[in-house]
């Protein structure tokens, strides 16, 4: 299997994104090598979705994104976990797919042992089902924010899928509050039918009522 150069990821995201179900994610480390084969992924567009790290321009954290196609974007969720993108699109469109799940194909030892070193691991299919627990797997953190992902000698790869990655599904992408998580307006989350390891889909939770402040009635001091 080829390694993707540096062109083929720079295209609209939503092509990319799709082109990415069925490629296989390498992650080589002192300890081993993990490989993934992708079923799940999400698309987002930069400054012109309301779901992306981009939307209101360019920040430290999100930086890479707006760099050269091909490279990683990695991110600290909420302070709890790690989330993996791939950067795509030209230079300064800030585009970016999340890979969300994957079926690892090689090393599943190695990752099954970083899983249970953070966490339960119920099944096979469980252990890069999900953004968290394919970020573990992998040992992906935020020092490999910005790792060139074209490399073939680098310590991330993606290789091109050999084979058809079947009937893709599309829907709305998960946990996205707002415009950005409208289903009409951006079914962005693409999988393969019939695949265990793709993750549940649930939607952002409704936003919290605000509560009305208490004025504090005036008091007169009479004297």
């Amino acid at each position: 299997m080829g390694v993707l150069d540096r062109a083929w990821y720079a295209r609209p995201v939503v092509e990319v994104a799709r082109d990415l179900l069925g490629a296989t994610l390498v992650r080589r480390t002192s300890q081993g090598s993990v490989a993934l084969r992708l079923t799940e992924v999400e698309a987002y567009d930069g400054p012109t979705d309301p779901g992306s790290h981009a939307f209101r321009g360019r920040t430290a954290r999100n930086a890479t994104m707006f760099g050269e196609p091909g490279r990683l974007y990695v991110y600290r969720h909420l302070g709890l976990h790690y989330c993996v993108n791939v950067v795509c699109g030209p230079a300064g469109t800030a585009s970016a797919v999340l890979l969300r799940a994957g079926e690892v194909t090689s090393g599943a030892d190695l990752a099954r042992s970083r899983r249970l070193a953070s966490g339960v691991v119920r099944s096979e299919r469980d252990l890069a089902r999900g953004p968290a627990r394919l970020a573990v797997a992998l040992a992906l953190a935020l020092p490999d924010d910005g790792a060139d992902l074209t490399d073939p000698a680098g310590d991330v790869v993606l290789e091109a899928a050999t084979t058809s990655s079947g009937s893709v599904l599309s829907g709305p992408r998960v946990g996205v509050s707002g415009d950005g998580g409208r289903a009409d307006l951006f079914p962005w989350r693409f999988w393969i039918q019939g695949e265990a390891t793709v993750s549940d889909y649930r939607p952002a939770p409704p936003p919290r009522p605000r509560t009305p402040r208490r004025v504090r009635p005036q008091t007169q001091a009479f004297g």
